[in-house]
């Protein structure tokens, strides 16, 4: 018998908010870091900071707003054919 270490399917929003969120707070917290404080040697650990408070709002952010999203690219996109 195989084993998996996949969650089930109705987790999948859970899942896209959760990495999306985390990939897009790290890019914005380096850039805003970068463009408000510069460069210099602490310049990670001051993105890291920046990304701790970032990451929690990104996610909960990207709960809230998916349902929304969805809505607007069904009213923007065509279906694919035979749908």
């Amino acid at each position: 018998m195989k084993t998996t270490r996949k969650l089930p399917a109705r987790f999948a929003p859970i899942a896209f908010s959760f990495y999306m969120s985390a990939m897009v707070a790290l890019l914005m917290s380096a850039v805003l870091t970068a463009v408000n404080t510069g460069g210099g040697d602490d310049f990670l650990w001051r993105v890291a900071g920046a990304y701790l408070i970032a990451w929690p709002v990104a996610f909960v952010c990207v709960m809230v707003v998916r349902p929304l999203v969805v809505r607007l690219v069904q009213l923007t996109v065509m279906p694919p054919p035979g749908r």
